[in-house]
């Protein structure tokens, strides 16, 4: 009996598994039954595949580990080198009957082992195909078969160094600046209070703040305090406190939903696009009765937030008192503030049949 070994061979520098295609031909099937007594085992010749030497152990009658079962046919791949410093040896193998034409069939893969670790150093299938099977089939002819080995030699590639990089913190730092009022060269004053900025940071986050302050317009104010009309002051330091962190400012609990609402007209008298945002999606969640649904519909409205337009219509179209709500005393001054929205809303109560 004669065990002829071919190799072919596909790898990359830039990949971590490297491919060996190895045929394993056995030559004198019947006599490998009968030789070696009553265990026989084959190795084919040594071939290499991910930088190391394997082999494959072809046993006719089962493997000695499992001695019930000596109806199968095994196959093993070997690791025959172990390397000195301890490393892990992971690879994935595949056997394949090849038909008479050269194309596989009858294909079984297994899971990446660790070879450098395994009793015998190999891995493999022990009931891998019946005798019987096997000598039924198209894939033994003139007492010969042929296995098409494929071999996934899986590198350990060394870890790369990481350098942690930590989360962004210029808010942090604008905020202290704020906070601070170090080198500060503008002031506003809000209902009597007074508040110190930087005219250069005010400018880059808003256009409106830029004209204000650094456009034609603006020498004459170099050296005066810019007043600021129908304004709370607490509205102003939450503004100023997002113009300098670009975070939503700290606000008391109860007083969130009337907050919201003012730094809404803040932001969009500022031009501030993403704190105008941040407010409506805020505002969305405090729409809860037909009285505040119609008092944000009305800001909704005179600002053109048409998001925030669509939440307050929503509510109402599923409120079951939705019917009534337009002849209520809460929309007495949405009716005076904003006649066309209640028009729309009610052909929109009408359609939806409330």
């Amino acid at each position: 009996m004669v065990v002829e070994t071919t190799t072919s061979r596909s790898s990359s520098s830039t990949v971590v598994r490297v491919r060996c295609y190895h045929v394993v031909k056995i030559d004198g099937y019947s006599r490998s039954l009968n030789s070696h007594g009553g265990r026989p085992a084959f190795g084919s010749s040594p071939f290499r595949a991910g930088g190391h030497t394997w082999h494959v152990s072809y046993r006719p009658m089962g493997s000695s580990h499992h001695p019930e079962n000596t109806r199968f046919v095994s196959f093993f791949l070997v690791l025959d080198d172990v390397p000195a410093d301890g490393e892990a040896v992971m690879a994935q193998v595949s056997f394949s009957l090849l038909r008479q034409d050269g194309s596989p069939a009858e294909t079984r893969t297994s899971d990446v082992n660790n070879f450098s670790v395994s009793r015998d150093r190999a891995f493999g299938y022990e009931e891998f195909i019946t005798r019987q099977e096997l000598e039924r089939s198209e894939f033994l002819k003139d007492d010969c078969f042929s296995v098409r080995v494929h071999v996934h030699a899986v590198k350990q590639q060394p870890k790369p160094y990481v350098i942690t990089v930590p989360p962004p913190d210029l808010h942090r730092h604008l905020g202290d600046l704020l906070s601070s009022k170090e080198d500060a060269d503008v002031e506003f004053e809000v209902a009597g209070e007074t508040f110190a900025a930087h005219r250069v940071v005010l400018a880059a986050r808003s256009q409106v703040f830029m004209a204000e302050l650094l456009g034609p317009m603006s020498t004459n104010n170099n050296n005066a305090v810019i007043r600021v009309h129908d304004m709370e002051p607490q509205v102003f330091d939450a503004l100023l406190a997002f113009v300098y962190t670009d975070e939503w400012p700290e606000l008391k609990e109860e007083d969130e939903a009337a907050m919201t609402q003012h730094l809404l007209v803040a932001a969009d008298r500022y031009g501030l696009h993403r704190l105008k945002l941040m407010c409506q999606d805020r505002l969305r969640t405090h729409i809860s009765s037909v009285d505040s649904a119609a008092t944000i519909l009305a800001l909704a409205e005179q600002h053109c937030c048409p998001h925030l337009k669509d939440a307050c219509f929503e509510f109402f179209i599923a409120s079951s008192t939705a019917v009534t709500t337009l002849e209520s005393k809460e929309f007495e001054f949405l009716a005076q503030s904003c006649p066309t929205v209640v028009e729309e809303l009610a052909r929109i109560l009408e359609k939806n049949k409330l």
